[in-house]
């Protein structure tokens, strides 16, 4: 069986017992009625009552009169929402007028007109239904919106993995140094977030943004032959200036996705700069620009230290792996020339987890 709606919720507040009696016979078939004879009760009834639909409020009290009422009510974020209609025997207009600044909705003279009175009702309880279902549907469009963005978002990680999926596994059977890379570079921006250099930089948005793009830091090796890029030996001059290539590749690949998408700012262009930039040195002897110091973008900066470091602790078809140790004192040699001071300290500082990181996702996992 079909529960029936509740009954909308008034509160009537008038100091005149006849008053009362005769507002509550009006409405009490069609509403649910509380009663205040005074101000500060009327005050507390609403505080403890938010979800009234609509207050009937006499003007001339003692103590407290309605426009005080009104004021408190309208000043209170817990109650300012709730409708009032003056009930009074003013008629001026400065007294309407005043009302209605404070916030009223709505102003009936006494004596009471029974007709009126209900229509009246019947009026601000329609508005005040419409306004809560409004904010009803709102709140579940905001929830949907929300919901459709994390779905966005979840596909969109999906994708840019997948693409760079297609790159790594060319060169690496698991394809797990994107995401050894990309949880050293996230765990590397948090310590460089902590260092006053780098915090009005490095905000919580551009570690998520790091996070994201740092699996598209060799989407170019696409473009690379497999003759140069799975050559077990050491590269010819040739050939090795073919494999710089792939930060070219990199970062047209980037910028046609970016023109595709249509909008002047998105979290490629974090990508774009770690795809062209992660093998420019800090001393300027990088590639393929030969940028030195900040003109390099951080986030290239921060992605040189992780790549070159995960390059080193893992086996490839060209090197055996090193251990962790010899991996840093290689990344400690190169401080200053290779890397960024700044970075290769805060490696040092947690290099704990870069270790943490390498094991949780092992070649052989």
């Amino acid at each position: 069986m079909d529960q029936k709606p509740e009954k909308p919720t008034i509160l009537v507040v008038d100091d005149t017992p006849d008053n009362i009696t005769l507002l509550c016979s009006l409405l009490g078939e069609q509403y649910k009625n509380k009663v205040a004879t005074n101000g500060p009760k009327a005050l507390k009834i609403a505080e403890t009552n938010p979800d009234l639909d609509l207050i009937l409020l006499d003007i001339m009290m003692p103590e407290m009169d309605g426009y005080e009422v009104c004021r408190q009510l309208k000043a209170d974020p817990r109650t300012k929402h709730i409708p009032i209609i003056f009930l009074t025997a003013k008629t001026q207009e400065g007294d309407e007028t005043k009302g209605f600044e404070l916030g009223a909705v709505d102003y009936i003279t006494k004596p009471i007109n029974p007709p009126i009175l209900m229509a009246r009702v019947r009026t601000h309880i329609a508005l005040q239904e419409a306004h809560k279902s409004l904010e009803k549907q709102n709140e579940v469009l905001e929830e949907q919106v929300e919901q459709r963005t994390k779905e966005l978002a979840a596909l969109q990680d999906a994708i840019i993995i997948a693409m760079a999926s297609l790159a790594e596994t060319r060169d690496n059977d698991t394809g797990f140094h994107i995401r050894r890379t990309q949880h050293y570079a996230r765990a590397l921006a948090l310590e460089l977030q902590r260092d006053v250099k780098f915090a009005g930089e490095i905000t919580n948005k551009y570690v998520a943004t790091l996070y994201k793009s740092a699996p598209l830091h060799d989407i170019g090796k696409v473009g690379v032959p497999d003759r140069i890029l799975l050559k077990p030996g050491r590269l010819t001059p040739e050939e090795f200036e073919e494999m710089k290539r792939h930060t070219i590749y990199g970062r047209d690949a980037i910028i046609a996705a970016e023109k595709s998408l249509d909008v002047p700012e998105s979290f490629l262009v974090a990508a774009r700069d770690i795809a062209y930039c992660h093998h420019e040195k800090w001393d300027g002897n990088g590639y393929p620009c030969a940028l030195k110091g900040e003109e390099i973008p951080l986030s290239a900066r921060i992605m040189a230290l992780v790549d070159v470091y995960d390059a080193l602790i893992t086996k490839r078809i060209y090197k055996d792996a090193i251990p962790h140790e010899t991996a840093m004192n290689i990344i400690l040699e190169g401080r200053g020339t290779h890397f960024q001071p700044e970075v290769v300290d805060a490696f040092v500082k947690i290099n704990s987890q870069f270790i943490a990181i390498a094991e949780q996702f092992r070649e052989d996992n």
